[in-house]
């Protein structure tokens, strides 16, 4: 069984192609650049580099949010194509729980999380148990200081991943003391061999009915409501 991997949730762009036992291939950068114009050409140089025919796949694998929401979007919107196209399922992990998968090592428990900007983050609560990230905390767009009262009341070591890790790194450092840790430059990034081996058991998607997960609105939409909101009640 081959799996094709596809991450374009945030600035990394991960490609990777895995099968039950192994991770065949994988493509990794991590550049603020167009990910629209680079996945497919992506995806191309790594199946044939590993020659492996797109009709040999037997499954699309993607991560489905949260994160940037034009990200977010051109890996769904890619991963849904290819499925539908090859006639194969579609299985969706959370981005975040790809990056918690990084920290299985780690005895307490696993904070994701990608800067969401204006003091937010995206983040959820993890502990790895047997080779599984298993979610504590439901993924949630969060002020970081509010995230970090809500850790220190679990008394738990926490292990923070990501590359956005540095701008909140004061935040959890002030609040947990001894108890915040943070992952190595080497663990910032989520791979995308790990997303397509969380993806292989889980389940199927409806390809047309499958949306990414945002947990915010975009800020168009939230206006958006506001506005409808006002005229509502005027």
């Amino acid at each position: 069984m081959k799996i094709l991997a596809i991450d374009t949730s945030n600035d990394v762009l991960g490609i990777g192609l895995v099968d039950e036992t192994k991770v065949i291939g994988e493509y990794i950068t991590n550049l603020k650049k167009n990910h629209s114009i680079r996945v497919m050409p992506a995806i191309e140089r790594l199946l044939a580099d590993c020659e492996t025919k797109p009709s040999e796949l037997d499954k699309i694998v993607v991560a489905g949010g949260p994160g940037s929401y034009t990200g977010v979007r051109i890996g769904v919107t890619i991963a849904k194509t290819m499925a539908w196209s090859l006639g194969i399922p579609l299985s969706s992990v959370s981005s975040l729980a790809v990056l918690a998968a990084s920290g299985r090592y780690f005895p307490g428990v696993i904070s994701p999380l990608f800067d969401a900007r204006r003091g937010l983050i995206y983040t959820g609560l993890y502990r790895v148990e047997g080779q599984d990230p298993v979610m504590i905390k439901e993924d949630q767009n969060i002020p970081a200081v509010e995230w970090a009262e809500i850790l220190r009341e679990t008394g738990e070591s926490v292990l923070f991943v990501g590359n956005d890790i540095g701008i909140h790194s004061e935040t959890f450092r002030s609040t947990l003391g001894e108890k915040a840790h943070f992952v190595t430059v080497g663990g910032f990034n989520p791979r995308p061999g790990e997303l397509g081996l969380l993806g292989i058991n889980r389940p199927e998607e409806n390809i047309h009915a499958f949306t990414p997960n945002y947990i915010r609105l975009v800020e168009a939409e939230a206006k958006w409501l506001e506005r409808q909101g006002k005229r509502t009640n005027d």
